[in-house]
């Protein structure tokens, strides 16, 4: 399967037409962005792990009864993918407080939750994000109250299956962001699950894993990737 047309490019991953319809490859590049594409740096190796990455993670949850867009991978940055028509929507679970609810809610860095927490975000840069709820997306048609609901139920399930396979690794899922999309009439789990739109901290030491190394100016964030990968048992190929 080849590239034709680039038809979306984002800051981390791009998308391309292929000879199938109904099938798209995703290209995850080295560039890396943060606070809405306000900080930008090209890191080497993290397209292809983030690539691979996500291919295990999306795999498990396959396996666990999560049906997601991913087809094959095809080389160490590029992944086959069908061609979903998406909700511009943000499913985001946290288990402890950190990031964003922290400078809106003034709570403390870490705070482990008493349940889950769900929120949805609208997608949009420019907004930075906004918070929204079940309300606003019913009200602007951006979903129906039947998709609000399956995509709640599948963001939870992936916090349960995630939280298991993270832990047993050593590894604490702070929380984490999904997207999703129709696909033949089955909204399917959509875009990539990697260490950019989750946060992980090892489970004795607290550090951090995640893209907040590169939000933070902490360093080391590919090879923190790698490190994560590692523990889960993936068989990266090197650049």
């Amino acid at each position: 399967m080849e590239k034709i047309q680039e038809i979306t490019k984002g800051k981390a991953k791009s998308l391309f037409t292929t000879s199938s319809d109904d099938q798209l490859i995703m290209h995850f590049s080295d560039d890396t962005s943060a606070f809405d594409g306000k900080k930008m740096e090209a890191l080497m190796g993290k397209g292809s792990v983030n690539n691979q990455f996500n291919a295990f993670i999306l795999e498990h949850l396959q396996k666990n009864g999560v049906d997601t867009h991913l087809i094959e991978v095809l080389s160490k940055t590029d992944s086959l993918v069908y061609k979903l028509d998406m909700f511009p929507i943000e499913c985001v679970i946290r288990n402890r407080a950190s990031g964003s609810i922290c400078r809106r809610l003034g709570t403390e860095d870490g705070l482990i939750l008493n349940d889950p927490l769900f929120e949805f975000f609208y997608k949009d840069d420019d907004l930075g994000d906004p918070l929204i709820n079940d309300e606003h997306i019913i009200s602007f048609g951006w979903a129906t109250k039947d998709q609000i609901d399956e995509m709640k139920l599948l963001t939870y399930k992936i916090n349960t299956i995630l939280t298991e396979l993270f832990i047993n690794s050593g590894l604490i899922l702070v929380d984490f962001k999904v997207e999703f999309g129709v696909y033949k009439g089955k909204i399917l789990l959509a875009d990539e699950f990697t260490p950019d739109g989750c946060r992980l901290w090892d489970s004795e030491t607290l550090k951090k894993m995640d893209k907040d190394r590169f939000r933070q100016g902490l360093g080391d964030v590919v090879e923190s990737y790698h490190q994560v990968a590692d523990r889960l048992g993936m068989n990266i190929i090197l650049d």
